[in-house]
Formats: C-alpha cells, structure tokens, sequence
C-alpha cells in the first residue's frame, strides 16, 4: 500500500487542506518513527507506525472545521471514526483502528456518556503499541498551529481540559517513550 496514493484518492487536489493534511501527518510519522527508534524493546512495527500515522487523520475531509480548511457535514471530534470507515472501505481494519483511537488519549463509553459526545458509544482507546505510540506523537503537533511543535509540558497542560484519566495516560506514554 502507497499511503501517498491513498491519501491522494481522497484529497484529489492540491490544496490548503492537502498540504495541511500532509505536513502534520508527516510530522507525527517523524516523531512516533523517532520513538520506534529509540525503543526497540517496544517491538513496535516501524513501517506499520510510519503508515498509520500518515493515515492517522484522513477522515478530517468529512468534517466541519473551517479554522484547518475543512469543509464536511459532521462535527470534528468525529474525523477519526470517519477515517475508520474510510480505511475499512479499503480494506485496512488495522489502521482504521488507530484512526479511530487517536482522537485526545482516546476516549471511553464512559466519555462518550459523560460530556455527551456526538459519537457511537464505544471504547476508542489506543490498544496496541502501534496505536498508542501514534495517538502520543499526535498530541505534540496542532492543525490549527502547524508551525509549533509542543514540548511534554504543553501537551500535558493542553491535555488537562480533557481530565484527570486523559492526563494519566499521556504521563504514562511520556514515561515510556521519552
């Protein structure tokens, strides 16, 4: 599979919200591969992190957030289960996983149920290494800033909003993957 081609098929044209998509795909694939790297007693799948992590983000095409050029119906918090179902249509169940676990540290039913999120109730939490090691190097780069690369500390602090078992599970992957 050539993720570019994928990509591509679903952002036929250059545009803002291509180029977008691209720069913080490639950013995050840099970051999680550097963490590879750095932990080969993680047995992490390089070249699976690599490609989930460029695919991490696909479904933001179906959203609505003006702000990062995309101008879709659904709300954005559902961008990772809209590049589920597009990568399930293509037949690549496994990174549909990691796109659908990514979103904040992920989320739970109890989330989902508790802040009455716009979603199927499910457990969209990252599982396998490979996920968890995306959905950590996602939470260091922002569409909405693509040129600021955060530290441990901001992401932490950005993190708080989403409360206390969000926070805990970024502190626990800083410690493992720092």
């Amino acid at each position: 599979m050539n993720v570019i081609e994928l990509i591509d098929k679903y952002y036929p044209e250059d545009n803002a919200l291509k180029r977008l998509l691209l720069k913080h795909s490639r950013d995050v694939a840099n970051k999680a591969l550097e963490i590879v790297r750095r932990h080969p007693e993680l047995g992490a799948d390089a070249q699976f992190v690599h490609d989930a992590a460029m695919l991490h983000d696909i479904g933001i095409c179906m959203t609505d957030a003006p702000g990062i050029h995309c101008h879709g119906t659904d709300p954005y918090i559902l961008h990772g289960i809209d590049g589920g179902k597009m990568l399930r249509g293509e037949g690549y169940p496994d990174f549909a996983r990691v796109c659908e676990r990514h979103t904040g540290t992920g989320i739970t039913i109890e989330q989902i149920r508790s802040r009455n999120l716009p979603m199927p109730e499910a457990d969209y939490s990252p599982e396998t290494i490979e996920e968890q090691i995306v959905c950590y190097a996602d939470k260091f780069f922002s569409k909405s800033h693509p040129d600021r690369v955060r530290t441990v500390a901001q992401t932490a602090k950005s993190l708080e909003k989403f409360g206390e078992e969000s926070l805990h599970r970024f502190n626990k992957w800083a410690a493992m993957f720092e």
